[in-house]
This record gives C-alpha cells, structure tokens and sequence, in this order.
C-alpha cells in the first residue's frame, strides 16, 4: 500500500473530528466523495485506523481524579510480568499501562473520582495483584496538554 500526503491529511483530519461527512472531507481534500471513502477503507483495512470512539469528559462523569503510578516488581521473571499484566488489564481503573526500563517496571495512569476512591483501589485492587515490591504515586495537579492526535 502507498501510504501518501493525502493519506496523512484525510488522518489528520479524521483524529480531529471522525464523525465528519465524506463530502466535508472530500470538501478538504479536494477529492471526490468516492475516493474518501475507497481511502477511508483502505486506511482501516491496512490498520492505519485502529477503530472509532467518543471522547468522554472526564469533569462530567465525576472522573476527573488522575494518579499516575509507578509499580516495581519484587522480580522480573517471565511468570511475574505475565501475571502482573494479566491482572492488571482487568482493572477498570487503569487507562494506561506501561512496561518501562528504569527504576521503576511500570507506569499506570489511574482515573477515578477522589482520593479515597484512589485509597480503595490501591487496597483493595492494585496491592492485592501478587508480585508487587512497591508502588509509587503521583497526583495530577493540572492537565497542562492532553491529546490522542499522533502527528504525521
């Protein structure tokens, strides 16, 4: 697949707004409705385009409680890192989950309402996962920059 500037734009577009029409987007790229969609297609059918979702706000729904969480293992064994992931995916809580090099082995971004939310996770979901040495968290203070657009 030639993957081209149009491509690149008809992406870019797409992560501001996926709901747009195929005739806006045609609109911007100068191209025929057809052709949007015939590379729209081929965009996702090359895995360019992993899927489409709603951008939920945070302050809306009462989750506006971001911790960012540092996890050491007590080892680094195949079993402990395969165990600890395992566990780790089921966790509602957890956004984000990242096997780091470091002083740490990973990196949670956590979203929940307040702090004693945040306190019955970590006791009653995170520090019961076997394996963890430590943890260490940080609190958000301010969102200065947070985007899901990945530029080209």
């Amino acid at each position: 697949m030639i993957f081209d500037a149009t491509d690149k734009r008809l992406l870019e577009f797409l992560q501001q707004d996926s709901k747009q029409t195929n005739k806006e987007l045609s609109n911007k790229l100068n191209l025929s409705v057809t052709a949007v969609y015939e590379r729209i297609k081929k965009l996702e059918k090359e895995g360019f385009i992993d899927g489409y979702i709603a951008l939920v706000n945070k302050e809306k729904v009462k989750k506006n409680f971001i911790v960012f969480c540092h996890i050491k293992l007590v080892q680094h064994s195949q079993d402990y890192v395969v165990s600890f992931e395992r566990e780790v995916a089921k966790l509602k809580e957890v956004l984000e989950c990242y096997h780091l090099s470091g002083d740490y082995d990973y990196l949670l971004k956590v979203l929940v309402t307040d702090m004693a939310e945040f306190r019955e996770f970590m006791v009653k979901k995170l520090t019961t996962i076997n394996h963890i040495g430590s943890t260490h968290s940080m609190f958000v203070i301010n969102e200065v920059k947070h985007t899901t657009i990945i530029n080209m």
